[in-house]
């Protein structure tokens, strides 16, 4: 695959986010990484690779970015209140900086997400966050709950970051052009995370694909096997 590492630079951050590039040309899916993971994980897992035909073919194009967890989330010493400020000037610079210059270069409207574990949690709330910039999303194996990182804190920046609250009050509708898929599997640590997630979306009138595999486990195994049959599917307009 055609390969190039950008640094993007982040008014909102203050500094250049790492991003690896992935094909040609093709329509565009924004990665992030798991928990304390960086721009090259998705590919030195093999993730990557799982749809490698479809990006050498021009039919996807993948855009791994960096996280911020060291300075969020993970971020030992800082404050929740800290932690949730970064993450939300973070998904901040991901919709008004990084998505307008993907459009611009894809020329599309919408994008596609997609994130494994702690990746499923940035790609899904960034997909409800943003309905108007996102068509397809792909949670794989992911958490939806980041009060466990609060430490009891609670302010509009947590609330509006934690997809199992601001979603049991959301309008159905601003998510029927979406496709979101909720994949797991039986053995996932994950898995009654995903079956909550899916009864919120259901419960507001949400369609989506809850997508249970057998005999798996919450690793990379699992994710390079789901990953190429939802992106086949997107290509193929079967979702």
């Amino acid at each position: 695959m055609d390969e190039k590492h950008i640094k993007f630079f982040s008014h909102f951050l203050g500094r250049d986010i790492d991003i690896l590039i992935s094909g040609h040309w093709g329509y565009p899916i924004l990665m992030f990484p798991t928990s304390m993971g960086n721009y090259l994980q998705n590919r030195d897992f093999g993730l990557n690779n799982s749809v490698a035909n479809l990006v050498n073919d021009g039919k996807v194009k993948l855009y791994n970015v960096d996280s911020i967890d060291f300075q969020s989330f993970y971020g030992q010493g800082l404050s929740p209140n800290v932690k949730i400020f970064n993450y939300n000037l973070y998904t901040r610079f991901i919709r008004e900086e990084l998505v307008p210059s993907i459009q611009r270069e894809c020329s599309v409207h919408r994008i596609a997400v997609a994130g494994c574990s702690f990746g499923g949690y940035h790609c899904t709330n960034f997909a409800l966050k943003y309905p108007d910039v996102v068509d397809y999303c792909f949670s794989l194996s992911g958490a939806f709950d980041i009060k466990s990182f609060m430490k009891g804190y609670f302010d509009d920046n947590v609330y509006f970051n934690n997809p199992i609250d601001y979603m049991q009050n959301q309008d159905g509708w601003k998510y029927n052009h979406m496709k979101i898929v909720l994949g797991t599997s039986d053995w996932d640590i994950c898995k009654d995370d995903n079956i909550n997630m899916s009864r919120i979306l259901a419960a507001r009138g949400i369609d989506h694909w809850y997508d249970e595999k057998k005999w798996a486990s919450h690793d990379w195994p699992l994710w390079r096997m789901m990953f190429p049959e939802y992106v086949g599917k997107m290509v193929a307009g079967q979702l």
